[in-house]
């Protein structure tokens, strides 16, 4: 007889699931744009943000698990584009950091907002959190930029330009899983040429023969398992709650 039995003691083995949160502080408004993205209108195109990302990368995950060498394809894709803007954002950090190292006995504090705007997020896959701390590193860089720009080391045309530049670089992370559809084709429908492989490929090409074999699949990409075939897009069951940004 158990301890727990001769006690009267009830023990559940087994814990519940668990759950966690994370918050993004942004501090400017450049960044926090960045987060809603923008609605197309009759004179500005569409901008996807960060919850238009997630809600993207979120089809790709679910079809990396189902074995759609596709979305193995567009996950590297993904982990490229934001491996590509952290560089490119570290590298423009560290331009700004230098002309305030300049200043010999100037010692200059960066700005910081009196009511940071501070996002919620619940996302259900690595990349839709890589993709808020490219956001966040690009409100560093703004915050520098801005703050050089005050003291007089950066033109008001050249900070400008950087702000273009950085904000173009987070745009091009979250305009990255445009183009992958969730159909449903597998690794198997390839090998043997089926009707869905033939659309997969008239719609988004030829897999590179790496990634087909599934030798090469992006760092965080989930194991395949067998799953059902809908889209997470369009089945209930499976949308997760937004972000809040209250």
């Amino acid at each position: 007889m158990s301890p727990a039995a001769a006690t009267g003691t009830h023990i559940d083995e087994r814990p519940g699931v668990l759950r966690g949160g994370a918050v993004l502080t942004l501090q400017t408004r450049q960044a926090q744009r960045l987060v809603k993205g923008r609605s197309h209108s009759p004179d500005k195109p569409a901008i996807i943000g960060l919850i238009g990302f997630a809600n993207l990368v979120r089809s790709v995950w679910h079809g990396a698990r189902a074995d759609d060498p596709y979305a193995d394809w567009w996950m590297l894709k993904i982990h490229e584009a934001l491996e590509q803007a952290k560089r490119e954002l570290s590298s423009q950090e560290r331009e700004v950091e230098a002309r305030l190292e300049g200043l010999d006995a100037l010692e200059v504090a960066l700005p910081a907002s009196t009511k940071p705007a501070r996002v919620s997020l619940n996302f259900s896959n690595p990349y839709a959190f890589h993709a808020a701390r490219v956001i966040g590193a690009f409100d560093v860089v703004v915050c520098k930029v801005l703050s050089a720009r005050h003291v007089g080391l950066l033109a008001r045309d050249e900070a400008e330009g950087m702000l273009h530049q950085g904000g173009r670089v987070v745009r091009r992370v979250l305009q990255s899983p445009v183009g992958y559809r969730f159909l449903g084709v597998t690794r198997r429908d390839l090998s043997q040429g089926t009707a869905k492989a033939l659309h997969a490929i008239e719609v988004m090409g030829e897999v590179p023969g790496d990634v087909l074999t599934g030798t090469c699949r992006a760092p965080h990409a989930p194991t395949a398992v067998d799953q059902p075939r809908e889209n997470p897009l369009t089945d209930p069951t499976r949308l997760r709650p937004l972000p809040n940004l209250g």
